[in-house]
Formats: structure tokens, C-alpha cells, sequence
């Protein structure tokens, strides 16, 4: 077994704003956290990993197929591999939320 604590981890700044932390890696998936500012926006991309996420504070909207869903604390989300997303920070507070990818991003360049 392995632990790792975010408080050890160093995040990326994958866009102005948008903080993410690779926390914990296994064969078949990895777990991530985020961080997104007020205003902040993670461009339109897609991925072949499934992604599933939990936000526990603040609120964030996910335009995806021409849809605007917005989740908050104690929401969860899933988005199938390779679908096109988009997100967007509209609140006044940080957004904090953990998402897990299957298969696992490897080495992730999160400017792709």
C-alpha cells in the first residue's frame, strides 16, 4: 500500500487558475485534485480516460454537448472517455473537488 498526502504534493497550474495535484496512481486508475480560482476556465478538451469527480466546496459548470450542468459540495459527476467538456468557475469562491481517471493518466501533460 501507498499513502501520499496532499499537504506533501506540489500542484500544476494547468491553466491560469486550474490547480491540479496527481495524488495516487494504481494500474487501473489515478486519483487527482483540483483546485479552480474564481473566473478560472479549463478549455474545451477530451481525453480517452473515463473521469469521475466529487466536488466538496464551491460550485463549477461543465458545458458538455451543448449542455450547462453545474455542480456543488456534495455533488458527483461522470463523464465518459473521449466526450468533448468544458468547465467553468462563475462563483466568487475556489473551487475544491477530487477526480479519479480510468484508465490512469500516466505522466499527465494537463496542457493537453
Amino acid at each position: 500500500m501507498e499513502r501520499s498526502s496532499l499537504s506533501d504534493l506540489e500542484p500544476t497550474e494547468a491553466a491560469d487558475g486550474v490547480h491540479l495535484t496527481l495524488m495516487a496512481g494504481s494500474e487501473s486508475m489515478n486519483v487527482q485534485h483540483f483546485e479552480i480560482e474564481p473566473g478560472a476556465v479549463v478549455e474545451e478538451h477530451s481525453h480517452p480516460n473515463e473521469q469521475t469527480g466529487f466536488i466538496y466546496e464551491g460550485e463549477l459548470t461543465f458545458l458538455t454537448e451543448g449542455e450547462e450542468i453545474t455542480c456543488g459540495p456534495g455533488d458527483s459527476y461522470a463523464i465518459p472517455g473521449g466526450q468533448p467538456h468544458a468547465a467553468e468557475n462563475r462563483s466568487g469562491k475556489t473551487v475544491r473537488g477530487v477526480d479519479i481517471f480510468s484508465p490512469p493518466r500516466e505522466n499527465p501533460n494537463w496542457q493537453e
